[in-house]
């Protein structure tokens, strides 16, 4: 399992008329999370495209378990619980500055080979990064 945690502070432009974020911008801070996670792991989106693939989301899940607000600090903490074959899952927990959750869910993105476009296996420089923490 691999664990990453990243850190957006609430913008009032992505809140409601109540100051409570909008639910459309949870997955621009899951991807936001994602996409740091990958970097922390050493390689990025930008770099899997240059290499010919790219990963669409395939699904996305949200729960809401409490509003998050305006200035809030929040942390979102993104798991990995599984080496990635021709999907990857990342599973997604959102807390505000007190700790409390606010928000969970999950994206499935596909790795796709952009010649082809078609489903492919994850590449092996992935494979290679995220080995170690399952075994």
């Amino acid at each position: 399992m691999y664990k990453a945690s990243t850190q957006v502070r609430v913008r009032y432009a992505e809140t409601d008329q109540m100051a409570y974020v909008y639910y459309g911008n949870y997955a621009t801070y899951y991807e936001i999370a994602r996409v740091e996670t990958l970097r922390k792991l050493g390689f990025s989106y930008k770099s899997l495209e240059e290499q010919g693939v790219m990963m669409p989301v395939k699904d996305l899940h949200s729960e809401f378990h409490k509003p998050a607000t305006y200035d809030e600090l929040l942390d979102i903490e993104v798991t990995i619980n599984s080496l990635p074959s021709v999907r990857m899952l990342f599973e997604y927990r959102i807390q505000n500055e007190s700790g409390e959750l606010v928000n969970s869910g999950s994206t499935t993105l596909v790795f796709i080979d952009m010649e082809r476009n078609r489903p492919t296996r994850a590449p092996e420089a992935v494979l290679k990064v995220l080995r170690p923490f399952f075994e």
